[in-house]
This record gives structure tokens, C-alpha cells and sequence, in this order.
């Protein structure tokens, strides 16, 4: 069975003289420290889908991922836990015959049947539920990148409900992959108070359509609290430059706290560099959410 998370996960404030000087708060929401296997956003967004399947009597959960898609492994270890078989379609034929990186280590060691399969195909798959492999699934569940739907943004919703006293001068932050966290965070949020999402992709203009759908199909309505930064990506989805490295080792080193790379490290790097240009004002309070784990620290744990 699925354990329980550690909710509500704690809200730890860090003092930079960085961000001082630009008048800005800094708190970290420690969803890395949710669950042991299923940490941060992924436990959000999985449980009420994983909930929905097990009531409608499905037996396995077949979903699509990159090659450090974290929610691959993410859904490995809660489909395993809640006696479900799991199947992933992963991006990149060429990744087949190569020895396995953390992420597909994991999903492969909980258990996941992994396809790789080209690129082009991937989003014919990921637009079809699986196209031809859904016969294979049998009573399956298929879920969409990154667990992202409607079921998932209300699993999100409920993170600005544990930071009270939430207001004007807040922002919630997030990393932005497929948007189903951003979209349950703005959606939950209080009058006034705003979020920011981090663009780990390039995707100006697709990723806010997605958010915009994904709000349309949750709550049948758009919402204005939000937006995304599109100037700290990298170049691309699981790129770490080498900028971005020395800013997450430096943070890592004053603070103590371990900074997964792909997702976090962009958003914390955003806060960072919005906060000295000025575009986060003197008086905000930027709470982060820490949706993951660095790699050695999550295989350590599945």
C-alpha cells in the first residue's frame, strides 16, 4: 500500500544576502520531503488519478516520459506500492540498447515496462493514449506527460492551502515541465496572492496554452494569477549549463540543501535573477516549491 505523505511538508525560510538586497523573501516548501518514493508534485498529481483507477478496478498504469522524466519514475514506485503493473513510453528510440540512467533504473527496478520509441512517435503516442501499445496495457489507466490532467491539478490545488497567511505580496513558484502544478497552484491560491512558473522547456506560448487548458478542463475557467518565465531554461529540457551547475552547487554549499538539477535548480536560478533585475519587487515573498529530488538522493530512496 502507498504510504501516507508526510503532509503538511515543512516551509523553510533561507536567508541570502543575494536576495536581501533586492528586498526579497525566500521560503522553500519541501515537497522533495513528501514521500520517500513518490516525492514533490508527482505524489500531488498521481494520487487522485491512482485513487480513480483503483476504484474503477483498473490493474495496471501506463503513462510517457523523457529520459529523466522523474514522474516515469515516480509512477513505477506508487503503482508497485498499490499492486498495479506500470508501463512507460519513454522519448528516444537510441536510449534502448544504453545502460540506464537514474530515473529509468528506478522505473525499471519497480517494475515499469519501458518502451523507447523516436521522437516523432512519441508525440503521435502521447496524442493517441498509447496508440497500438494500449492493447498490450489491458485495463489500464493511461495518463497523460507528466501526469498532467484535470485530476492532477486539483491534487496540486491544495499546496497554497498549507502556507498561511498568503496575500499580495506573495509569489508561489514552481518549475514548469507539462503545467499541471502551476495550474492546481494558481487555482488554489487566495485573492491577490500570484504564482510564477519556470520554464524547464523551450515553450513560449504552447506551455501557457497548456496551462490554459488544463484550467478549462479542472475548473471549466481561466484564471489571471499567473505567469511564466521563459529566460532560464538552458536551451532545453535536461540541459544543466554550466552557469547553471555552479549556481545550484553554490546554493547547495550555503544552505545545505540538496538542489535537483532539471527543475529545481531553474526555478531557484529564476528567483534569483528576476529578484536582482528588479522584476520581483522590493517586499515580495517567493515561497519555491521543491518538487524533487537530486538524482543520487531519490535512487537512494526508491
Amino acid at each position: 500500500m502507498l504510504l501516507p505523505a508526510a503532509l503538511p511538508t515543512p516551509l523553510t525560510a533561507v536567508a541570502d544576502p543575494v536576495l536581501a538586497r533586492a528586498g526579497v523573501e525566500l521560503r522553500l516548501k519541501r515537497d522533495d520531503l513528501l514521500h520517500p518514493a513518490v516525492p514533490g508534485n508527482k505524489w500531488r498529481k498521481l494520487t487522485p488519478n491512482l485513487a480513480h483507477a483503483l476504484a474503477e478496478g483498473r490493474t495496471a498504469v501506463a503513462t510517457f516520459g523523457g529520459a529523466y522524466s522523474t514522474h516515469l519514475r515516480a509512477t513505477a514506485a506508487a503503482a508497485r506500492a498499490l499492486g498495479l503493473a506500470s508501463f512507460g513510453i519513454v522519448r528516444g528510440e537510441e536510449l534502448a540498447d544504453r545502460p540506464r540512467n537514474p530515473s529509468l533504473a528506478a522505473a525499471e527496478a519497480d517494475g515499469m515496462a519501458l518502451e523507447f520509441v523516436g521522437r516523432g512517435a512519441y508525440r503521435h503516442l502521447v496524442g493517441t493514449g498509447g496508440g497500438p501499445y494500449a492493447e498490450r496495457w489491458g485495463n489500464c489507466l493511461v495518463l497523460p506527460e507528466g501526469g498532467s490532467n484535470a485530476l492532477a491539478v486539483h491534487g496540486t490545488a491544495a499546496l497554497p492551502g498549507e502556507l498561511p497567511g498568503l496575500g499580495p505580496r506573495d509569489v508561489v513558484c514552481c518549475a514548469v515541465g507539462t503545467g499541471g502544478t502551476l495550474a492546481g497552484i494558481a487555482a488554489g491560491l487566495p485573492p491577490g496572492a500570484r504564482a510564477l512558473g519556470v520554464a524547464v522547456l523551450r515553450g513560449e506560448g504552447y506551455l501557457e496554452g497548456e496551462v490554459d487548458a488544463l484550467h478549462r478542463a479542472a475548473y471549466g475557467r481561466t484564471f489571471a494569477n499567473w505567469r511564466i518565465d521563459h529566460g532560464h531554461h538552458g536551451g532545453r529540457y535536461g540541459r544543466v549549463p554550466a552557469a547553471l551547475e555552479e549556481f545550484a552547487a553554490g546554493f547547495e554549499q550555503r544552505h545545505g540543501v540538496g538542489v535537483e538539477r532539471r527543475y529545481v535548480a531553474k526555478a531557484l536560478h529564476a528567483v534569483y535573477g528576476l529578484a536582482a533585475q528588479g522584476a520581483l519587487a522590493a517586499g515580495t515573498r517567493v515561497t519555491l516549491v521543491v518538487t524533487g529530488l537530486p538524482d543520487a538522493v531519490a535512487v537512494s530512496r526508491s
